[in-house]
């Protein structure tokens, strides 16, 4: 890029401007990790935590971060988001979120996608937390986007 497209020429911060993009279907995927103890993990996918389902409600506080992700990130757009899809991919030392979000639009969900994953994480360390305080999440990025003028994007492989 030959500029920095949130700044104007004097280096104020800016929303960029939108509004002569055609919409496209923009698809991003963002996935980060939770540390946990084997006996934690086993307490979470059997529902046994102190404070309940923390599978669900970290679910649904994903899908409501991906939604709200405008109102927490200065400088993005509101988006009408079509679709979020949560998976928790359960690991030996961990747990895994993945989260794809969908929507035609004039802007990517990249970072929708992955503010849902941070908000589901940290979810999920309050909702552990009573039991594994030393829990911790790591890991967050962005695996791949598609969508828009810069066409598709995957993290490269190891």
């Amino acid at each position: 890029m030959s500029r920095l497209t949130h700044v104007d020429s004097q280096g104020t911060a800016q929303m960029v401007d939108v509004s002569a993009k055609e919409k496209s279907m923009r698809e991003a995927v963002a996935i980060g990790r939770i540390d946990l103890n084997p006996t934690t993990i086993e307490l979470l996918y059997a529902g046994e935590l102190p404070k309940g389902d923390a599978l669900a409600v970290a679910r649904i506080a994903a899908i409501q971060a991906a939604k709200k992700t405008a109102d927490l990130i200065p400088l993005c757009h509101p988006l009408m988001i079509d679709n979020v899809h949560i998976d928790f991919i359960r690991e030996e030392r961990a747990v895994a979120l993945k989260v794809r979000v969908r929507c035609s639009g004039k802007t990517g969900v990249e970072m929708e996608a992955l503010t849902a994953v941070s908000v589901g994480l940290l979810t999920l360390y309050d909702m552990v937390k009573a039991v594994e305080r030393s829990a911790h999440i790591d890991s967050i990025c962005l695996l791949a986007k598609s969508g828009g003028a810069s066409g598709s994007w995957s993290q490269p492989k190891d």
